[in-house]
Formats: C-alpha cells, sequence, structure tokens
C-alpha cells in the first residue's frame, strides 16, 4: 500500500498491492464497474474532516459552508452535523436546504440579483442573514420582509477594493466588479443608511469577499482595515464577515495555509485593528467553500484514444473533459493526475490529456506527466476537483453528467446519480 500525497489526494488516498488506487476504502476500479466513468468519487471522511476543522478553527465565530462549491441534500445533512451555517446563493441552492430541512437561523443568503420570488422564499423560510447587494435590493427587501411581518437581518456586501492575487475572474473585492457596495465611493456608508433606515430590516454586520484560492492573509488584513473603519462608525453592529477564498493544492507546487493557522493570524489581524480603533472585536464569520470540498473529490475518468503528434504533444481522450470541469479552460487551471487502475514501472511522458467535446479547448490539464505505456480503457484519476467540477457541470455536446459517489470505510453509495440521455431529452417540448 502506498500513502499518497496528503495535501493534494483525499486524506484515505491510497493504491494497493496493484497499483490500483483506492479511496474511502474503496477501489476505484470497483467504482468504475459498479457505476461507470466519469465519476466523481467524494471521500466523506475527508470532507467532514475538514468542515470540523473549520468548526473547530473559528469556535467563536460562525464559519459557513459555501454552497457554491458543491451542493447536494445529502452534503446539507454533513455540514449540518458539522456544526457550520450554509451560504446559499440562489433559489435553487436554498431549495436544497430546504428539502434537506437545514435550520434556517443557520443560512446566509449571497446574490448580485437576489428576485422578490428568492427574497420572498427566504423570509417566509426564516433565512438567518440575508447579505444585501444593491440599492434596488434593500428596498425589495424591505418590501418583503414587511409584508411578511418580520425584521430580515441583513449584512451590507462591501467592496473594499482589495485586489487579491489570484485569476482576474475570481477576484471580488476591487472597484471594478459588480457585487457590493463601494467603500471608496461613499455608497457603502449610504448602504449602512438605507438599511438601518427601514423599520423591517436589522443591520448585524458588514461582509467582504475578496476572491477565490489565496495563498497569503496580506489581503485580508487590508480588508478588515478598511472594513472595521465602517464598522467603527455604525452602532449596534457586531458582526464582520470576511467571505471564503482560502485556497488548496492542486497540484505540489501549491502551498495553502492550514486553516489554524489562517484562523490565528486572521483573529490577529481583526484584534489589532479592532485595538487601534478602540471598538469591541466582532463576531467573525468566513465562508469556505473550496477548502473544504476541492481535497475531498477524485474525478475518474477512462482513456479512450491516445494521439500521439511527433515533434509536437501526445493527446490522451477520457470520456469527460470541459463539461465535468470547465475551470481549466475558464481559469487556466492547473491539475494532475495518476494512472489508476493498475502499476506500471514505464518512464513517465508529459501528455495533453483531453475530453471528448467537439473544442480544440477541451482539455483537463496540459503536460502532466503519465506512464508511457498508458492505453485505451485505462482509468485516470485527477484530485482536487471537489469544487466547481459538478457544481459547474454542462450537457455541453448533450453529456449528461456525472454521478457523485461518496466513499467511506470501504463502502460506496451514489449522493448524486448519473443523468441519463432520457434526463436529457425529457426538457424537449414536442410539436
Amino acid at each position: 500500500m502506498t500513502v499518497l500525497e496528503p495535501s493534494v489526494w483525499p486524506a484515505t488516498a491510497t493504491t494497493d498491492a496493484s497499483g490500483v488506487l483506492v479511496v474511502g476504502g474503496v477501489s476505484v476500479a470497483r467504482i468504475a464497474e459498479e457505476y461507470g466513468t466519469p465519476a466523481f468519487v467524494l471521500d466523506e471522511a475527508d470532507f467532514r474532516g475538514r468542515a470540523r476543522a473549520w468548526r473547530e478553527a473559528f469556535a467563536d465565530g460562525d464559519p459557513y459552508y459555501a454552497g457554491k462549491a458543491f451542493l447536494c441534500h445529502e452534503v446539507v445533512r454533513w455540514v449540518e452535523a458539522d456544526g457550520l451555517g450554509l451560504d446559499v446563493c440562489t433559489g435553487g441552492e436554498l431549495a436544497v436546504a430546504m428539502r434537506a430541512e437545514f435550520p434556517p437561523e443557520r443560512l446566509l443568503f449571497h446574490g448580485n440579483n437576489k428576485s422578490h420570488a428568492e427574497l420572498a422564499r427566504a423570509v417566509a423560510y426564516g433565512v438567518g442573514r440575508v447579505v444585501v447587494d444593491s440599492f434596488e435590493e434593500i428596498e425589495r427587501l424591505a418590501s418583503v420582509a414587511a409584508g411578511a411581518g418580520v425584521t430580515q437581518r441583513v449584512l451590507i456586501r462591501v467592496t473594499p477594493g482589495v485586489e487579491a492575487h489570484t485569476h482576474e475572474y475570481v477576484q471580488t473585492g476591487q472597484e471594478d466588479q459588480k457585487f457590493g457596495f463601494s467603500l471608496a465611493s461613499g455608497a457603502a456608508a449610504k448602504a449602512v443608511e438605507a438599511v438601518t433606515s427601514s423599520p423591517a430590516l436589522s443591520l448585524v454586520g458588514l461582509h467582504a469577499h475578496i476572491g477565490s484560492q489565496i495563498f497569503e492573509t496580506q489581503g485580508f488584513a487590508l480588508a478588515a482595515h478598511r472594513m472595521l473603519g465602517l464598522l467603527a462608525t455604525v452602532d449596534g453592529v457586531s458582526e464582520l464577515n470576511l467571505g471564503g477564498g482560502l485556497g488548496i493544492a492542486y497540484t505540489s507546487e501549491d502551498a495553502p495555509l492550514a486553516v489554524g493557522e489562517f484562523a490565528t493570524r486572521l483573529r490577529a489581524i481583526v484584534a489589532e485593528e479592532c485595538a487601534s480603533l478602540g471598538i469591541a472585536v466582532p463576531r467573525l464569520a468566513v465562508e469556505p467553500g473550496r477548502a473544504i470540498a476541492g481535497p475531498s473529490t477524485v474525478t475518474l475518468y477512462e482513456v479512450g484514444t491516445i494521439k500521439e503528434l511527433p515533434g509536437l504533444r501526445t493527446y490522451v481522450s477520457v470520456d469527460g473533459g470541459m463539461s465535468d470541469n470547465i475551470r481549466t479552460v475558464l481559469y487556466d487551471a492547473h491539475y494532475t493526475a495518476r494512472l489508476a487502475s493498475r502499476r506500471s514501472d514505464a518512464e513517465p511522458r508529459r501528455v495533453t490529456l483531453c475530453g471528448k467535446h467537439c473544442e480544440s479547448g477541451d482539455i483537463v490539464i496540459r503536460d502532466v506527466p503519465l506512464p508511457a505505456d498508458l492505453r485505451p480503457g485505462d482509468l485516470v484519476a485527477v484530485p482536487a476537483t471537489g469544487a466547481y467540477g459538478r457544481a459547474m457541470a454542462s450537457n455541453y455536446n448533450h453529456v449528461p453528467r456525472p454521478p457523485v459517489v461518496a466513499v467511506r470505510d470501504g463502502h460506496a453509495r451514489v449522493i448524486v446519480r448519473r443523468e441519463t440521455e432520457a434526463d436529457l431529452l425529457a426538457l424537449d417540448v414536442l410539436p
């Protein structure tokens, strides 16, 4: 048995004597035989262990699992059982939480363009916090809450003018972007006035999110400094939500902070800023999503064809691709992979792992080392795909989306079933 690198692979990932990848005590060869490929293999113990680590690291605060990373009924049950709140950002995500009967007071509702119907459903369910994102939404939510005869607790999403060191598409703290109220322009202060002047709304905190896949805390320090400056001017506001964004290891070159270290640094930053302002330390909230779901999952593919272009590259085509992982195309994301169905003593060679879609940009991993004797029928596993793989999956080329198979202690079970062609055809309206 060989234990794999824990920073990239799920905590339970090993290989058996024949070189087959084992996750959660379950052979991926067995998973492929029983459930087919491609498939998302989710290590339940890894996911829940990471969730509990966030709960423990922020025991004096409020960690919310960011459901946009990956959400289904079973995950909602885990999040509830392990003591986290849940962050949803659409009516669809809220519907999953409601179906799983997640405690409404532990829900946080995000979104830059929540509809009247979404807000009405949130208020009716008793969602604990709504993060307001525009002046129109403040008016809309106030009307909904007043009509329901309740006082809705809200946070104001503030744009602190901080550019995180990450891909431009997942930077969310700088001035030029669609989220929140600008601090520099004075819009955030006006939003505070708008909320506090409404009898149907109760301002309990401020919120900021500076981006995703972040490996340092300097950006959080600057955001906290600016956010606490605003918080100091508002009476009765006791919560500061600094969002999520902590990065994970996609390859061995990535070096993310441990959650305990991150929590220690974040608390110290906030405490120091509060001391300099002479204000009480607010209750701190964070929103990990990728940091919990990402490392827990491996995508399992079967090799279909191998095309060698002498002097250029070798293309290894698998039975999935951009419909189950758009991040390589969208963000130029980097992954690693390994032969998962057997042992090989062949020297590795760099190949381009690509998908089956009718798109030249359908690349899973560029220049990844895999054994030179790789052949059709082999299984290849790509780790760290739990965040945004299934969540952003599509039916491009009418390809059904893969299942999510949860594994633990030698047992496997489907928690999201594979789509079928019948599912896709059922949406067509026939003449």
